[in-house]
């Protein structure tokens, strides 16, 4: 089964970043509405490495024809809304199981 995956919100803590961070050049190229699609729970190509170990069990489960995590948490069960472990920029995801014939 296949598992779409959209960046939702970005936010960017500059305060943090200013106080804990040491200045990088190269963070966060994940833009908000950004789409990729896992095909058998494996990680899509483009997908932040980081991002993806916080959601994989996820978007494994998903692939699997399972959902409804914490019995209701999401409106739809087969979906799951995960963030990053960025504490600076953190990027929320909507995870969506879609069929074969979805586009």
């Amino acid at each position: 089964m296949k598992v779409k995956i959209t960046a939702i919100r970005k936010a960017n803590y500059i305060d943090l970043q200013k106080q804990y961070e040491n200045p990088i050049e190269h963070a966060c190229d994940i833009v908000q509405g950004q789409t990729w699609i896992s095909v058998n729970g494996e990680m899509p190509e483009g997908m932040c490495e980081s991002a993806w170990k916080s959601m994989e069990w996820f978007v494994r489960e998903l692939a699997a024809g399972r959902g409804d995590f914490y019995q209701g948490w999401m409106k739809n069960p087969h979906s799951a809304m995960i963030s990053c472990n960025d504490g600076f920029r953190p990027v929320s995801f909507l995870l969506e199981s879609i069929n074969d014939s979805s586009k």
